[in-house]
């Protein structure tokens, strides 16, 4: 069959690297891509939000399979968009549908969600410009930190945890009445602090079936020792070490099976990936977040070691038989780290060459910001490549990762050299 992958991150260049593998992909296509997917697949100049433009290319290569990438078609419905277009509802698309992807799009929904189906989760309550008096009253209840969510899609930024109460309030009439993110922060969450180690927890779907993918944790700040500012993620391990049988179960029975149970007592259909964020608190999982498809860099490090032929399992996802296929996971760490640009996650200069990409052996390299210019590779964006390595355990996984890395140049190049520093 004729694939097409929506995005042009790391994430993206992983799906088409697994994807290409399959005997059962003939064509593969990313939309937009990046320099990664060039080498693997045909780069498609199209928006991930451009539904029309998306649904003339899907009719002109005879597309029969859509594997969407990033949250924002999916909040904004593609999946839906397909469904309703007679000329589409043939094409499988693995995502949900809009009214699930508000798992995501919302973090009061996802909220909602939680209580409604008693999975553990931080006591929250949500504000708008209209009750913001109520917000500062209900932040003097808190103990610090304060933690402020926009409850819309706001790039991964919408997220502050503060320690100053004083602080808080200002920020909360930030995002309210001055609309410091936008849209997405009309609407303010505001949780009670849980202080533990987080993980992520990757689930697949049919909306009847699921099954478990490899736990993975990331470095969300830009900073040695989870210091200064939040990216998009700075790298990756897989599988997370403290990630015993005992807590693999209690994940299981208190959060997975009650979310995909609650989607189907909602009637939320789902077909595609769930991504649960958690922290430990006292040996116990509770929920943070919901993503409704994989996490960036966390698929570098996951989808590397899954044996089990990708394309298979989306055909099953598709048809609703996921309980009929098993998957195969590399009992071997994998270890992923960020390349990023100088000056990231704050503003940054593009166009930059990278060179030595050739000369790795033992790791896998994942582009993310990167593009083809002039028949060279040059920065495109903020995190710029994921390099992925094996181990026995993580330490020598990122060892090796580590080493690939010296292999590769580009002006400003910036990462952390302490990744699974907590472990």
């Amino acid at each position: 069959m004729n694939i097409l992958i929506l995005g042009s991150g790391g994430r993206e260049h992983t799906f088409a690297w697994k994807v290409s593998q399959s005997p059962l992909c003939n064509a593969l296509f990313v939309a937009p891509g990046n320099s990664g997917t060039a080498s693997l697949a045909t780069n498609l100049d199209v928006s991930v939000t451009d539904f029309e433009g998306i649904k003339k290319q899907v009719l002109a290569h005879a597309i029969s399979m859509v594997v969407v990438g990033p949250e924002d078609p999916l909040v904004n419905g593609i999946y839906d968009f397909f469904m309703d277009d007679t000329e589409l509802q043939h094409v499988a698309v693995i995502g949900p549908q809009k009214a699930a992807a508000q798992l995501e799009g919302s973090k009061e929904f996802a909220k909602e969600f939680l209580y409604r189906h008693n999975i553990p989760t931080a006591a929250y309550e949500s504000f708008t410009k209209d009750n913001l008096e109520a917000g500062y009253a209900f932040l003097e209840t808190l103990k610090p930190p304060y933690v402020l969510k926009a409850d819309g899609l706001a790039a991964g930024k919408g997220v502050l945890i503060l320690s100053d109460i004083n602080e808080a309030k200002q920020e909360l009439k930030n995002m309210l009445v001055d609309s410091k993110f936008g849209a997405a922060s009309s609407k303010v969450v505001i949780e009670e602090f849980l202080d533990g180690i987080e993980l992520s927890c990757f689930v697949l779907t049919d909306g009847k079936h699921y099954k478990l993918l490899p736990t993975a944790k990331d470095y969300k700040r830009i900073g040695e020792g989870d210091t200064g500012l939040n990216t998009g993620g700075m790298g990756a391990i897989s599988p997370v070490p403290f990630a015993d049988e005992v807590l693999l179960k209690k994940i299981e029975d208190r959060i997975v099976k009650p979310t995909v149970d609650g989607l189907l007592k909602d009637q939320l259909p789902y077909k595609g990936f769930i991504f649960i964020g958690l922290i430990m608190v006292d040996s116990e999982p509770i929920v943070i977040e919901y993503n409704v498809r994989m996490g960036d860099p966390e698929t570098e490090a996951v989808l590397p070691r899954l044996k089990t032929d990708l394309v298979e399992i989306f055909q099953a996802i598709d048809k609703q038989c996921l309980n009929e296929v098993d998957i195969e996971i590399d009992p071997q760490t994998a270890v992923t780290v960020m390349l990023v640009s100088g000056g990231y996650p704050e503003a940054y200069e593009k166009g930059k060459e990278i060179t030595g990409l050739d000369k790795v052996e033992n790791s896998i390299v994942f582009h993310a910001g990167a593009n083809n210019k002039d028949g060279k590779i040059v920065t495109s964006g903020g995190r710029v490549m994921a390099v992925t390595s094996f181990g026995a355990d993580f330490k020598s996984a990122l060892n090796t990762s580590y080493k690939s890395i010296e292999h590769i140049k580009f002006d400003g190049m910036n990462y952390r050299k302490d990744i699974g520093f907590d472990l």
